[in-house]
């Protein structure tokens, strides 16, 4: 039997995932986790480099048990995925220090990508953390931790990845192969927009539907939902091409039909955003009711979210202390420490 590949992918538990990260990352790992041996990290260490504040890390313990909980909603199945804690792998903080010695501070600096999560949590760029700076190379401990052999990524990140490769590369030039170079899998689903209209749908930003949203939350998320600002008039003809009440329904309305019809009509002024919003209500109440019912099963079995974080981080952690073991023992730094103890035990022992 070939062995599956195996791939890192996972979330920061910074609250409730939302339709966005459904059609972003879920819906892309329900099918991955069978195909490939799937560990899926808790990323808490990634929440400090923008929220360091204790009263945001106490946030984190019922955040990382919804965050579970939305996975196993949707259809992952923790029996064949490995969901672990980030913050409980010793491994990770010490390939992070070996491996921010072998990548410079302008390669890091220069990444698009970190500029925009300091502007996305009001940082100044002129006094960005050093942690906030070096969250890739953490990223590359989270990745080469376990040896994953892929990663699935949206094209703004592939860069990190790429600076993964870099440092596993070079760490296997200087020392032997240890890493295998970690491949890209691309994902081609654009961002879900928001309800606002203004961007993509956001926890910070306030336009999420959460995949946890009761019906009647739903209802009231769409009735206020943007639309086509020049539609003053339910009988004034109106654009459905970026119009985020249509792009939802594309989306999430099964009944092409129907949607097909909703446009034409809206196109020349036959029908109102009432009903179109109406139907986008019902349409995406169908698809969150099942989610809702295993949502609510899960949450019945008292202990079940912490064991399957418990259960799988004890097993990440074993293959990030072998992972460790076998990088100092590439480098040498073991050598050492071996020595000093063999000689000062013998001493012991008179």
């Amino acid at each position: 039997m070939t062995e599956k590949k195996r791939i890192l992918t996972g979330d920061r538990p910074t609250g409730r995932l939302h339709l966005g990260h459904y059609v972003g990352s879920l819906k892309n790992r329900i099918a991955l986790q069978e195909t490939y041996d799937c560990n899926f990290i808790i990323a808490d260490l990634h929440t400090l480099t923008t929220k360091p504040q204790k009263e945001h890390i106490l946030e984190l313990r019922e955040n990382i048990r919804q965050l579970v909980l939305d996975h196993l909603a949707c259809g992952i199945d923790y029996n064949k995925v490995t969901f672990y804690l980030q913050s409980a792998t010793t491994a990770v903080y010490q390939l992070n220090l070996l491996f921010e010695m072998l990548i410079s501070f302008n390669r890091l600096a220069g990444l698009p990508s970190i500029k925009e999560m300091a502007k996305n949590a009001h940082l100044d760029t002129e006094n960005i953390p050093f942690g906030l700076i070096g969250y890739p190379v953490l990223q590359t401990a989270d990745i080469l931790m376990s040896r994953a052999h892929c990663v699935p990524v949206g094209k703004d990140n592939e860069a990190h990845i790429e600076l993964a490769r870099d440092i596993a590369r070079r760490f296997n030039m200087y020392y032997g192969e240890v890493f295998p170079l970690p491949e890209v899998l691309l994902s081609d689903v654009p961002a879900l927009i928001g309800t606002d209209g203004k961007g993509k749908m956001s926890k910070s930003a306030g336009n999420s539907i959460y995949l946890s949203d009761d019906a009647q939350t739903v209802e009231k998320k769409v009735k206020g939902m943007y639309t086509d600002p020049n539609r003053v008039r339910a009988d004034t003809p109106g654009t459905v091409e970026g119009n985020p009440v249509f792009i939802f329904h594309d989306v999430f309305n099964p009944n092409k039909g129907e949607v097909e019809d909703l446009k034409a009509r809206y196109r020349t002024g036959t029908v109102g955003d009432v009903e179109v919003k109406e139907k986008l209500t019902i349409a995406l109440n169908r698809f969150l009711d099942p989610i809702r019912e295993k949502r609510k099963f899960y949450e019945a079995e008292k202990g079940l979210i912490e064991e399957i974080i418990y259960d799988g981080t004890l097993k990440v952690e074993e293959q990030g202390r072998e992972t460790v073991k076998e990088a100092m023992s590439a480098m040498g730094l073991s050598g050492a420490w071996n020595k000093i103890s063999r000689i000062a035990r013998d001493r012991k022992k008179g």
